[in-house]
């Protein structure tokens, strides 16, 4: 890895060296958030998260990724670390009503990977589902934006972007994951300041409304 970074290398690999990179810092502020108590994951979500971040990183590594890899890697073993935080000093249920089937579903793609041979379907199927849980947490991110971490969701948006680069061709497999991810943080950052401007509106409006009453 170091050796690519001091000679130059291919593009490709700095590309996927730079992912691994923004993603070992990415989730640093988040888990010094949830463990002082500012940051408040969602347990159900983050649970979801760990059993089909692995599902689908196992099935990259069948299915040949190489340089985009180490992303895929670190985001899953954040991912496990953060749920296991969450535990601790997160919010909510672990499973809420209907998480089951999406574990049942993450298991028929498991079983098509098995008659198969294709982990494709493992894949595709644990994206999909995964989005229920990246729903939920974008809910979360515009009601209650200061319960998550900003700068978290930022540098892994430029994490997944470069992570899509160092896949180096369109094979739709490999670019899938990160391609999901790029897509999940966008919508989370977008919540975020959607949810902090409507809050700033609000206190606006009652700061008007106060001076207003005075008067």
């Amino acid at each position: 890895m170091f050796d690519a970074i001091t000679q130059g290398g291919d593009p490709l690999r700095l590309f996927g060296i730079a992912s691994a990179v923004l993603s070992i810092y990415a989730f640093y502020p988040y888990a010094r958030d949830v463990v002082r108590g500012r940051t408040q994951p969602q347990r159900a979500c983050w649970l979801i998260w760990s059993v089909l971040g692995s599902i689908a990183l196992v099935s990259q590594i069948v299915e040949g990724a190489t340089e985009s890899l180490w992303f895929a890697a670190i985001q899953v073993g954040w991912t496990v670390v953060i749920f296991g935080l969450a535990i601790w000093r997160g919010q909510g249920r672990f499973l809420n009503p209907g998480d089951e089937s999406i574990l049942a579903a993450a298991a028929i793609g498991l079983g098509l990977w098995a008659t198969t041979d294709s982990a494709a379907y493992a894949l595709f199927i644990t994206i999909s589902i995964s989005m229920l849980g990246g729903a939920a947490t974008i809910a979360k991110a515009y009601r209650a934006p200061g319960t998550e971490t900003m700068s978290t969701w930022v540098i892994s948006w430029a994490a997944s972007a470069c992570a899509i680069c160092a896949v180096g061709s369109l094979d739709r497999v490999l670019l899938a994951y990160p391609l999901y991810l790029l897509c999940l943080y966008t919508g989370i950052i977008l919540a975020m300041a959607m949810g902090r401007n409507r809050g700033r509106q609000v206190v606006f409006s009652t700061t008007r409304r106060t001076a207003g009453d005075l008067m």
